[in-house]
């Protein structure tokens, strides 16, 4: 069990990372019977024998499985899930794609009668695992009827509507524009009928819908028991089931969010939103190290404070309470804000923020008149007379970003990196982030996860670098674990080529992107499009695509143009279609068949080095007297680039190119470590090669 624990960490954590994406949320699968998890499947004993039963041929999946194939991998993992789970320790475990890696953890899981956490990275693996594999499994366990499973898909409160926002609107309405109130019809009437509040069930309202931020359940102004629509809340009734629940899906992003909390509160009885559990599986684990770094870390920014001014404002506006001086406080937080966030240095994207010491000796009166104007909005706040509940939210807020302010502008943590992000907000309006990251979370894991936890199951289909595990190991503070890399159920060397052009400069070189665009575009000629193209970088993507354009005759699709989900669907509907795009489709996503028969990549995928999260890691390694090039910056590389390649062979039947325009992989000595790592692809560095795979002689 999580046992707990007085571990403290950064002061205020848990605060950005409730109002960020989380305290959660839920839905259930089937609706609660009270009926404990089986402890094994049903007419099956319970011994290593009734796993092979289930996955051999002739065995229950054989049965119930359209389009069942045996798969050793498959069983293989299933026997290794479920002796972690009864012997109650750790398993690190790589399956290859095909391996069928959800049944072989969710059956163990089901078996072993315990209440378990499953994390994903993606959307997509959480709506598969709930929506099919799941009810899959439930109908094959139990053809009769006589068990079910309990089990709730939890989700981030932003997800679902706030029934008291709703109706607060509807006494004082703030809405934007006929496109606001056309939102806003729909909505209300819909509240009226939905069981759960999940926004999914709004397929007609836009994603960036100004409206819905209005009206969502985010934790901020949510006040509790002592809300008036407390007994009809959708959070209140997804917090009951996923009490109940055996099984609970959530993302990698909720469960850190929930472990911060957790440890931030010393583990209080009320502390977080997820139940204790026997067991956690991390699907996707590869993702861990980055998404536990940004909740262990602390994120101010200009957007935050605005947030609360005009939440203030906006409910004591609604109470009739807003006096001359509560204004006058919010006037001043807001002017403080904007002129302390304008001081800041200047600089694009993400940079190290390395002189705070001095920043603060020459504006540090500015930073102090910032922290004023929140002192005084408290105390503005406390003193107002029958103060409706969510006034002490934004009191609560306001003490909260004071701290966290301190924190980031005077901690002299050594496990820290301080840095500032400008993020454009649209219109020339940027929104600027201080952030603070934990330069090595693997102590901070291992000592409030792995140490607290009686098993914990990594699995994806790319954690190992070389065949081993040493660099997630050392990255995740995972110690005493059991290893297994699984085969994939793919035939590699004959369903892919992989083509690394031998006389191509160096990706660093000014002449790379003409050359490497005519090697492309020749590339698609054979290839007859259907490709993936993809960049390390914004610039390179776009640099390659203006050059093509007009030079090829295939439909061509570029990242950004429409959303990640429209831009596959078109992919997937338009013969011959080709997509450029960058790091947001190396992982994720999936597209079977021969519409996409080629991935190419522009160069290997080392992080930028100049971003301040990875400089601070390669400082970090080399100071220890290790070696940052070969034990982080390689290993990290070797898993985006199998993640880039992961994307073509997606079933048996796929067949298609991978390219790799980066001969570094060649001729380096590093490069023998990404050869090593990838699966069997049969090679070439010859045209002819990729030519005569396509058929054209």
């Amino acid at each position: 069990m999580l046992k707990r624990s007085k571990l403290r960490f950064y002061s205020g954590t848990t605060v950005e990372t409730l109002q960020a994406t989380s305290l959660a949320y839920y839905r259930d699968s089937v609706a609660p019977t009270h009926q404990p998890v089986p402890a094994g499947i049903p007419g099956v004993k319970k011994h290593a024998g009734s796993l092979y039963q289930f996955f051999a041929p002739g065995g229950v999946l054989s049965r119930t499985h359209p389009a069942y194939e045996f798969r050793r991998g498959q069983l293989q993992m299933a026997q290794a899930v479920e002796q972690a789970l009864e012997e109650k320790h750790h398993l690190i475990v790589e399956a290859g794609t095909g391996t069928g890696k959800t049944l072989a953890y969710l059956v163990p899981v089901i078996r072993s009668g315990k209440r378990v956490i499953i994390s994903t990275g993606t959307k997509n693996l959480q709506e598969q695992l709930f929506h099919k594999d799941i009810p899959f499994l439930e109908q094959a366990l139990f053809p009769d009827g006589e068990g079910r499973l309990n089990v709730c898909y939890m989700k981030g409160r932003n997800n679902y509507l706030c029934r008291k926002k709703l109706y607060d609107l509807t006494d004082q309405p703030v809405l934007s524009g006929l496109e606001e109130i056309e939102h806003y019809r729909a909505i209300a009437a819909w509240e009226k009928t939905t069981q759960t509040g999940d926004r999914a069930e709004l397929a007609e309202l836009p994603e960036a819908s100004a409206l819905w931020h209005k009206i969502d359940a985010r934790s901020d102004a949510c006040i509790g028991q002592k809300c008036s629509s407390f007994d009809k809340c959708f959070i209140t009734e997804m917090h009951r089931r996923a009490m109940e629940s055996d099984i609970i899906i959530v993302n990698h992003h909720l469960f850190f969010a929930d472990l911060s909390i957790k440890q931030q509160r010393e583990y209080a009885p009320d502390a977080g939103i997820l139940p204790e559990v026997g067991a956690v599986i991390f699907d996707e684990a590869h993702e861990l190290e980055d998404v536990a770094g940004s909740y262990f870390g602390i994120s101010v920014s200009n957007g935050r404070l605005e947030e609360l001014c005009r939440d203030v404002e906006a409910s004591l506006q609604r109470n009739h309470m807003l006096s001359v001086s509560i204004s006058s406080a919010v006037k001043s937080l807001r002017e403080r804000s904007m002129f302390f966030f304008a001081l800041l240095p200047q600089g694009e994207g993400r940079f190290a923020f390395e002189n705070r010491r001095d920043f603060l000796e020459e504006n540090g009166d500015e930073f102090t008149s910032l922290q004023q104007s929140l002192t005084r909005l408290v105390s503005e706040l406390e003193n107002l007379p029958s103060k409706p509940e969510e006034v002490f939210n934004f009191a609560r807020r306001s003490q909260e970003l004071q701290v966290q302010l301190g924190f980031l502008m005077e901690s002299q943590d050594h496990n820290t990196v301080f840095w500032i992000e400008r993020r454009r907000g649209g219109r020339d309006k940027f929104n600027v982030y201080l952030q603070a990251t934990p330069i090595d979370v693997a102590p901070i894991l291992k000592t409030c996860l792995f140490d607290n936890l009686d098993c914990a199951v990594l699995t994806s289909a790319t954690l190992a670098v070389g065949g081993g595990f040493e660099y997630m190991r050392r990255r995740l503070g995972l110690e005493h674990t059991r290893e297994s890399v699984l085969p994939s159920h793919f035939d590699y060397e004959s369903q892919a080529l992989l083509y690394v052009p031998p006389d191509l400069p160096d990706p660093r070189t000014p002449q790379f992107a003409a050359r490497a665009a005519d090697r492309i575009r020749r590339l698609l000629e054979i290839t007859r499009g259907r490709a993936f193209v993809l960049f390390t970088s914004y610039a390179q993507m776009n640099d390659v695509y203006q050059r093509l354009l007009g030079e090829i005759d295939f439909p061509m699709l570029l990242q950004g143009d429409a959303p990640k989900t429209a831009l596959l669907e078109e992919f997937r509907l338009t013969p011959h279609a080709v997509l450029f795009a960058t790091s947001s489709f190396w992982q994720g996503v999936d597209v079977q068949g021969e519409q996409l028969s080629c991935v190419i990549i522009d160069r290997l995928p080392f992080a930028v080095p100049s971003d301040p999260v990875v400089a601070a890691r390669v400082k970090s390694i080399d100071a220890e007297g290790g070696n940052a090039f070969f034990q982080y910056q390689v290993p990290a590389a070797v898993i985006t680039l199998k993640q880039g390649f992961g994307r073509l062979i997606r079933s048996l039947h796929d067949r298609g190119l991978l390219v790799l325009l980066d001969n570094r992989i060649l001729k380096k000595q590093y490069g023998r470590v990404f050869i090593e790592s990838l699966p069997n692809y049969r090679k070439t560095t010859e045209m002819g090669a990729v030519e005569e795979f396509f058929g054209i002689m």
